[in-house]
């Protein structure tokens, strides 16, 4: 017999977002309205389906310790998750190169060699990676600018892949790009749950059910999306954390949507808040 297991804990997410042109299909909707942005004493811009939450932070750099700011922006959409990582790169200048080693010492980011592109873009050089697992594609594109590296990714169901698509070639590079300056109080808030006064309450979930596929394969496992519960009542910034295939993925994301909910509040108004769901399935008995 079919089993699920719906698990609730809180965490912290970076992600919302709002948009120029006319967006079809995608994974992200007919019609969807994206809008560029950029970041006050950054050289990039960029077309986004959403207004970007952006965190700003300061890190020492791996190789001589010097300190830099570096700033992270992210926009979910859809199924679709799209993030900038924009770091200083003070003498001696990194290396597109360098910046990709170091990315990869103190994250889990693993990139395929197979995959690797080199690019221009707007007179600066850059390198391109990619992956496919599990119905879930991640593309990434990293740049040195005169003052900058950057990392642009996106990561989505293969449906969302023109999306993605639309993201890399909306990227433009310079001293003075154009579009909507973001900062961190541009954004709407999304709570952790530790930051409200009353969490949100789950009321309903529906049964995600279990796919043919998943049956004939015996597949099994869990599938954890980050969501935010918010304030419309609505589930909205959905991204996979780890997935399952055989259509189980598909599945929760579809029940993920589909949950009814009670908004965080926080002094006395409804507020958006961040959560982890867990939808654990094992294959029933022949």
């Amino acid at each position: 017999m079919k089993r699920i297991l719906l698990l609730l804990s809180i965490g912290l997410v970076i992600g919302s977002g709002a948009v120029i042109r006319s967006q079809q299909g995608g994974g992200i909707g007919p019609g969807t309205s994206w809008q560029r942005y950029t970041v006050k004493d950054e050289e990039f811009s960029v077309s986004l389906p959403k207004l970007p939450e952006m965190t700003t932070s300061q890190a020492a750099r791996k190789s001589d310790g010097k300190l830099r700011f570096v700033r992270n922006l992210r926009a979910t959409f859809g199924n679709v998750d799209f993030t900038i990582v924009a770091l200083e790169n003070p003498e001696p200048k990194q290396s597109v190169e360098q910046f990709v080693d170091e990315l990869a010492l103190i994250s889990d980011h693993k990139y395929d060699p197979a995959t690797k592109r080199h690019l221009t873009l707007d007179g600066f050089d850059g390198t391109e990676y990619s992956s496919a697992n599990n119905g879930f594609i991640e593309m990434v594109q990293f740049l040195a600018t005169e003052k900058h590296l950057y990392r642009f990714a996106v990561i989505g169901p293969a449906g969302g892949r023109s999306a993605m698509m639309d993201f890399f070639s909306s990227i433009k590079l310079g001293k003075a790009p154009d579009g909507i300056e973001v900062s961190e109080d541009t954004a709407e808030r999304i709570y952790a749950g530790r930051e409200v006064d009353v969490k949100a309450r789950i009321l309903k979930t529906p049964d995600p059910g279990y796919t043919k596929a998943a049956r004939k394969n015996g597949t099994e496992g869990t599938v954890i999306l980050k969501v935010v519960l918010a304030k419309n009542g609505q589930v909205t910034n959905i991204r996979t954390v780890s997935g399952l295939p055989d259509g189980l993925t598909e599945q929760a994301i579809e029940t993920a949507k589909k949950i009814k909910f009670t908004p965080a509040m926080k002094d006395g108004k409804p507020v958006s808040m961040w959560m982890q769901l867990e939808f654990n399935f094992s294959s029933p008995p022949n």
